[in-house]
């Protein structure tokens, strides 16, 4: 029997298998320092392992009667164009009517589709990573602007120090994932144990 909620070691192995999940020296664009790397639209390009990490994710979110209730009625919104293969995937499991995503314009997350208060039914944020939190709080904030119920807000992964609900609302994850990062370079090294990065990434 298939478990429809992957572990978070199953999770892992399928990020680390697909190269969605690397290990190295990277700088993140806040020039924060880290020795580890999450792209994960690398592991949605396999129909099996978007359907087991989508899956997974919107039976966290069919568990909750809030949820479950109102399907299909419900909007899955995006935070970025970065969680689309992610809220598509999850719309198709549960099975939602309505996909709806946010993207940044002259400095600002706005929605670019046409939409009016009453467009958007109560709606799931979900997005493919959660390391601060700064996008989904800012999505959840365009939102409420909107007049619209935030019933969900989930992700694949969600570092351990970022925000664990939003709004009143739990963040559901697959997996948790600690990772320490530092200010410069010299701190990175000295603090993980490294002389020299194996894999120096800008993104």
């Amino acid at each position: 029997m298939v478990d429809l909620i992957p572990s978070s070691e199953s999770v892992m192995q399928i990020l680390e298998k697909t190269g969605a999940f690397r290990q190295g020296h990277f700088v993140y664009p806040s020039g924060k320092h880290a020795s580890c790397y999450f792209q994960m639209p690398l592991a949605f390009r396999f129909y099996d392992n978007s359907r087991i990490l989508s899956v997974g994710l919107s039976r966290k979110f069919r568990m909750d009667k809030a949820i479950s209730s109102r399907l299909p009625k419900i909007s899955i919104i995006s935070p970025s164009p970065g969680g689309i293969p992610v809220a598509f995937a999850v719309r198709e499991a549960l099975g939602a009517e309505q996909i709806y995503w946010a993207e940044i314009e002259d400095g600002k997350r706005q929605f670019r589709q046409y939409l009016k208060e009453g467009d958007i039914h109560p709606c799931i944020i979900v997005d493919d990573l959660i390391r601060t939190g700064k996008a989904i709080e800012e999505t959840a904030a365009l939102i409420k602007e909107l007049g619209v119920e935030i019933i969900g807000c989930g992700a694949i992964v969600r570092f351990q120090d970022a925000p664990a609900e939003v709004n009143g609302v739990k963040i559901q994850s697959l997996a948790e994932f600690d990772c320490n990062f530092y200010d410069s370079a010299e701190e990175w090294k000295s603090a993980e144990g490294n002389d020299a990065a194996e894999e120096r990434v800008r993104f």
